[in-house]
């Protein structure tokens, strides 16, 4: 795989944030949102995800999330209003004048890719949705119970444990609790109905035992232009598979 130098950039988003965004390649836009309490460079570049997608042509343009990476991290929840991650990714598009782009993201990044979709009028041309099920759009505002847990008892959980693993992959991010504890609250369902307006051609991937945000295959069933791919691995695992890297390059590409 070629070697392709990296760039990293900052923002002003719609409320003065000043936030990262990560460059890779040259040619057609293809944005990509890194998943919650991870960062562009665990998500897209570490396991090389984002050079498939330089090699087949494309500019690789990976924001790091407010809270998260290289981004502001304030503390106070004034500075996390509701689908902030969306509104921040709108801005992000704004600000580089795209007009012709795809676009996707994983888990959180997939949330923020539809809210972008369907309430916030974002167009790009093909979307994917990775590591995102039904459910984890739907009922969104349901879905941070867990890291909540993780997060206001830091150092409590048993070793081997679900909550042990996430804190040590939290230590690996360099995570601040104090900034993820409000981007939990930004959470926004979207309605079923709601989901007819995503009707670009979509890339639905999810790993075969992830089940974290709901079934991945109702998603793909529900969406009108979908396709479903499945890949080894679990929420956790299925991003560092070089499947999902072909699987989101392939997609692009086609």
């Amino acid at each position: 795989m070629a070697d392709f130098p990296i760039e990293t950039h900052r923002f002003t988003s719609f409320d003065g944030a000043e936030l990262a965004w990560h460059v890779m390649g040259e040619g057609r836009d293809a944005v990509l949102v890194h998943g919650y309490a991870s960062t562009a460079e665990i998500n897209w570049i570490k396991y090389g995800h984002a050079a498939k997608l330089a090699e087949k042509g494309f500019r690789v343009i990976m924001p790091d999330l407010r809270g998260h990476g290289m981004s502001a991290a304030p503390h106070e929840a004034a500075s996390y209003p509701p689908d902030v991650t969306a509104r921040d990714g709108l801005a992000l598009v704004e600000h580089l004048g795209l007009t012709d782009y795809d676009l996707g993201g994983y888990s959180l990044g997939a949330r923020t890719t539809v809210r972008m979709i369907v309430d916030g009028g974002a167009t790009p041309r093909k979307v994917m949705l990775a590591g995102m099920g039904l459910s984890g759009l739907t009922a969104a505002s349901r879905t941070g119970t867990y890291f909540r847990r993780v997060l206001t008892n830091l150092g409590t959980f048993e070793r081997g444990s679900s909550e042990w693993l996430t804190e040590a992959f939290l230590k690996t991010s360099k995570a601040d609790p104090l900034a993820l504890l409000p981007v939990l609250d930004t959470f926004v369902d979207t309605q079923e109905a709601h989901l007819a307006r995503l009707t670009e051609e979509t890339l639905v991937v999810a790993g075969v035992e992830d089940d974290h945000n709901g079934s991945a295959h109702e998603l793909a069933d529900l969406l009108p232009n979908a396709t479903f791919v499945e890949i080894p691995g679990n929420h956790m695992s299925a991003v560092t598979r070089p499947e999902l890297g072909r699987a989101i390059a392939d997609f692009f590409a086609a």
